[in-house]
């Protein structure tokens, strides 16, 4: 449980020795590292003049993703990441602002019940909420996380149980072969949930082009779920077939609902230890939407949430959803005056980056006024990278942060959070994403009828 925490007073330490270097080179084993230790950095291998690639082993996320967006290189990336472009418009994203309000409303009631009990672990009810949000946006289909549907279980297990053996192969020198990897149990584990939820994948790609088919203009029917919409693409310009429209789904799929859980809770834990911090963000609700706890967020609500952005931000900058981001360097360059040999991997720790004291002053307190537009003005652009940086950022980072101001605001409308356990205790541990080392506790109260007054 401590390996990351452990590597993250490592990188600190070294961060500090080498105040002034913008990178250093670790080793891990017989490979060189270069640790991208500055913004000035970061930017030259992730920004848009950088032309490096991903490293190969994200092809071990293959059994889940396939040849999706996320672990695809070169053209076949430059490729998938146009034709995806038009599923994240702005109008399709107003489309799937429903979907998130409607499901926020069902984590909240279902959120009444805890308020009688001493503590929650609030991850199962995140993850049952983001499930039932992403599968809707991807699939077009409420899986009812929310609602105990049982048929869908095997599904949701064998994705939370892929990210569980995927991790394990990461943190594994002994796994890094193929042939060994999948001679092992845990190899024979993978490529039976990832089995699982291409089935499940492929049934509704199948179902929902049985529902297209029926119209005598495919490309005439509407819908904004990711699967309609290559589906579609598909029929008017067969610039996508079925097996890369699975990838894209399952990409989509995975990726975004984990990761968005993991942000859901470290926000709302940050919530519930900030007092201050959680009184003024619902001050800002509650001028909002007044006494209105069941209105359903609007786009012009949610840009009104700037006090809400500035906390969700903050939070990203002390638990980052993606606190591992890699490059390779496919030809013979030279970094902030460093020649850098073809072959190596760059890599950037933004748990680290996120802790420079140059840019971040006293990086351990949690002050969302850090993100107020007159502090982020001068910061400089890849000091601050969550969703990774430059032309491979993540394509669905405006959803995935329109779903964590409509959820959080829908949970702050109607509850105050109270976390039972402080940082030192709450240790980051390295999943895929950046979890817990615990189960997080938080003690949810209903907020009192006067507004701007919660209970003690």
């Amino acid at each position: 449980m401590r390996t990351f925490i452990d590597l993250q007073q490592l990188l600190l330490a070294h961060a500090k020795l080498l105040d002034q270097e913008k990178l250093y080179c670790l080793w891990l084993f017989f490979h060189p590292m270069i640790v991208l230790a500055k913004a000035e950095a970061v930017e030259a291998v992730f920004g848009p003049s950088g032309t490096y690639e991903k490293p190969s082993f994200y092809q071990w996320m293959n059994p889940f993703f396939g040849n999706g967006v996320l672990t695809s290189v070169g053209n076949r990336w430059r490729i998938q990441r146009k034709q995806l472009n038009h599923c994240f418009r702005p109008d399709i994203l107003k489309e799937h602002l429903q979907i998130i309000n409607r499901q926020s409303q069902i984590l909240v009631k279902r959120l009444e019940r805890e308020t009688e009990k001493d503590f929650t672990r609030i991850s199962k009810f995140l993850s049952d909420c983001t499930f039932d949000i992403i599968c809707e946006a991807i699939y077009g289909v409420d899986i009812g996380c929310q609602l105990s549907k049982k048929e869908t279980e095997p599904f949701v297990y064998s994705i939370n149980k892929g990210f569980i053996l995927l991790t394990r192969r990461f943190l594994n020198v002994f796994c890094w072969l193929d042939f060994i990897f999948y001679s092992s149990k845990t190899g024979k584990e993978v490529k039976k949930y990832s089995q699982v939820v291409r089935d499940y994948t492929r049934d509704l790609i199948k179902k929902e082009k049985q529902k297209i088919l029926k119209h005598s203009q495919p490309n005439e029917e509407k819908g904004t779920s990711l699967l309609k919409l290559l589906l579609t693409k598909h029929y008017s310009s067969k610039e996508m077939n079925e097996e890369n429209i699975r990838d894209q789904l399952m990409t989509f799929m995975i990726a975004g609902q984990d990761t968005t859980k993991i942000a859901l809770t470290w926000i709302l834990y940050m919530l519930g230890l900030e007092a201050d911090v959680r009184g003024k963000a619902q001050e800002e609700q509650d001028l909002i939407f007044g006494e209105d706890h069941e209105r359903h967020a609007t786009v012009e609500d949610l840009n009104n949430m700037k006090y809400l952005e500035c906390v969700i931000k903050e939070t990203f900058r002390i638990y980052p959803p993606g606190p591992i981001l890699t490059r390779y360097i496919n030809e013979d360059t030279t970094i902030c005056g460093y020649q850098i040999p073809k072959g190596t991997t760059c890599v950037v720790f933004s748990h680290v980056l996120h802790r420079d004291e140059k840019v971040f002053p006293n990086p351990e307190k949690f002050d969302p006024d850090r993100f107020l537009p007159q502090d982020s003005a001068t910061r400089h652009p890849y000091a601050w990278i969550p969703f990774s940086a430059g032309p491979r950022n993540c394509i669905g980072q405006k959803l995935a942060f329109m779903e964590l101001l409509t959820v959080t605001s829908t949970i702050l409308r109607r509850y105050t959070l109270e976390s039972l356990d402080p940082r030192d205790k709450v240790l980051p541990t390295l999943t895929i994403a950046l979890a817990s080392s615990i189960p997080i506790r938080i003690r949810i109260r209903k907020r009192c009828d006067n507004l701007g007054h919660s209970n003690p």
